[in-house]
């Protein structure tokens, strides 16, 4: 049987459990708790550069504790958020020891793993874990303008319209898709750059936001936790700006939270809205 592909782990459909899943996401804490909640088989994620304590690929100690074989391939052999680019052309990078126990070892085809999970016995039913908290708001003083903090991207509303929306989300394009970039107007978004990787996949939503008047930029892998957007925002060191954000004072090397203070408490009027 064919592995599930879901470009993003927070869209899935509706027969996964005992399924293997193949997805575009990184390989964090939040993506893992998703793998449980759908009873999964296995799955393989992208490491996302790995990251700052190992936050790219934490899921797979979550999913091992769970019982259940987890891998993910090199962000630099294939582009995050593009299933179809993994089964092409991705490369295990890491496997937690469920996964070794089939045969996913590092240096193997993302394909070919996904082969030997799928023929692998199914385990026992994981225990149901739900996520933790992943969204709340930021306050601070002199404010006039709204910071929110979302772990995931998927967990942004019409209600952020307007607002500063920080996340712990990789920089890609899901699926390539532009439209997809980000789920509400915002006055500005930052992201994790996951390792920015192949063809620049990491950072892909930042040129498709300046086509929307909406200030974008990511922090390096390196420097905060994919999937936590408090990380982002409190341990984040700038990578990658977009011509808005450059527009209004982002620059690389800049804390994160530096740049997302002063927009908070600073008029400016986004292109959209004039």
């Amino acid at each position: 049987m064919d592995p599930i592909l879901a470009p993003s782990i927070t869209v899935l459909p509706a027969d996964v459990a005992g399924r293997v899943i193949v997805t575009g996401s990184h390989g964090g804490l939040y993506p893992g708790y998703l793998v449980l909640a759908a009873q999964a088989r296995a799955a393989i994620f992208n490491d996302a550069g790995v990251g700052r304590d190992r936050a790219g690929v934490a899921a797979l100690d979550l999913l091992q504790r769970q019982g259940k074989a987890a891998a993910a391939v090199s962000h630099i052999s294939a582009r995050i958020g593009d299933t179809d680019d993994m089964m092409a052309g991705g490369i295990i990078n890491t496997a937690n020891a469920l996964a070794a126990a089939c045969g996913v070892i590092p240096g193997m085809s993302c394909a070919a793993a996904a082969l030997l999970l799928e023929a692998a016995s199914l385990g026992p039913p994981a225990i149901a874990a739900e996520p933790p908290e992943a969204r709340a708001p930021f306050i601070c003083e002199r404010q006039i303008r709204a910071m929110v903090l979302v772990d995931s991207a998927s967990l942004v509303t019409a209600e952020d319209i307007g607002a500063i929306i920080i996340t712990g989300s990789h920089g890609g394009l899901v699926g390539g898709d532009p439209k997809k970039a980000l789920r509400a107007e915002g006055f500005a978004a930052v992201f994790n750059d996951a390792g920015i990787g192949k063809d620049d996949a990491g950072i892909a939503r930042l040129p498709a936001l300046d086509d929307r008047g909406i200030a974008a930029f990511a922090v390096a892998a390196a420097s905060a936790r994919i999937g936590d957007a408090r990380s982002t925002l409190c341990d984040g060191v700038i990578s990658r700006v977009n011509q808005t954000a450059a527009s209004r004072g982002a620059r690389t090397g800049q804390h994160a939270k530096e740049i997302c203070l002063r927009w908070a408490c600073q008029i400016i009027t986004p292109k959209h809205e004039r």
